[in-house]
């Protein structure tokens, strides 16, 4: 797969939505901080996510390019896979109890193919990719809905080769399914996501992707759209600088296609751009759909 092929990421709505927990970190915060965010969906759904140090906007960016990945080149296992590969596999994943009857969605790729996909300058450096998927393999997830309890790994697989850089993860039960075009989904476009220059317009742009649908518009206050960035209180004057960086944000998403229009002070209307229309290649073949490991 050549630079920057893919288009846009399927991805799971509560960890888009979750509030913070993707947010901007200060330096030395990861040693001081851990992981501790419950995202209430309501009707008795919810989410818990833990793990031993706070995620960043390098660990969105991580997940993001993991997830578009897994679109076009992720490897879908049946329950029951037919190959040695496949129940090889299946093994490693260890799904338990109802997982056992879906399917599970394995990325097998390199650090620099990633690197590239998410728009690092160097993709020769993997230390700090290797680091954010460690980080995201240590977070444990529990969902609830109404009496059932489930939990896993936020990656339930990892594996990495140093030598050759090669990299293989197995994505959640959650995001596997939006991946596979479940029913509800998050669609991120990866151009924006290339072309975004800062953290709190990362962080930002998944949280408005989560919540507005391609095409549609939606109003929102400016310090709402801080907490995406800083979920935790500020004094006066730190709010007054995390304003003006969030309006700074904005001005990163219009350049990448959005509108935003001030109607009133500290209220905004945002509407995002259409939704891209796929496109044959230069063969006139449309994009694949994730590859079923073991046939039907």
């Amino acid at each position: 797969m050549g630079a920057h092929e893919l288009t846009h990421a399927r991805h799971d709505p509560g960890h888009c939505l979750a509030p913070g927990l993707f947010r901007s970190l200060k330096r030395g915060e990861r040693k001081r901080g851990k992981l501790d965010v419950v995202y209430d969906y309501g009707d008795g759904k919810r989410i818990e996510f833990s793990g031993p140090e706070p995620l960043g906007a390098d660990d969105l960016r991580i997940l993001q390019g993991l997830v578009a990945m897994a679109g076009p080149s992720g490897l879908v296992l049946s329950p029951e896979p037919r190959t040695d590969d496949g129940q090889q596999l299946r093994l490693l994943l260890e799904p338990k109890w109802e997982a056992v009857q879906q399917n599970a969605m394995v990325v097998k790729g390199s650090y620099r193919a990633l690197s590239r996909e998410i728009g690092y300058a160097n993709i020769d450096d993997t230390k700090p990719v290797r680091d954010c998927i460690e980080r995201l393999w240590k977070v444990s997830i529990i969902v609830q809905h109404g009496k059932k309890r489930q939990g896993f790994h936020l990656l339930s697989q990892y594996a990495s080769d140093e030598q050759d850089g090669k990299l293989y993860v197995a994505l959640n039960p959650l995001i596997a399914q939006a991946v596979m075009g479940g029913r509800q989904h998050v669609r991120i476009n990866m151009n924006e996501v290339r072309a975004l220059q800062t953290d709190p317009a990362r962080l930002i742009h998944q949280r408005l992707c989560g919540w507005i649908d391609p095409g549609k518009a939606r109003r929102v206050e400016l310090d709402t759209l801080c907490s995406y960035v800083w979920p935790d209180d500020a004094s006066a004057e730190a709010m007054k600088k995390r304003r003006q960086t969030a309006r700074r944000a904005l001005a990163e998403l219009v350049a990448v296609g959005w509108k935003v229009d001030e109607y009133a002070k500290g209220k905004w209307e945002i509407r995002r751009p259409p939704p891209t229309v796929t496109l044959p290649d230069a063969h006139g073949i449309f994009p694949q759909p994730p590859r079923y490991l073991s046939p039907a």
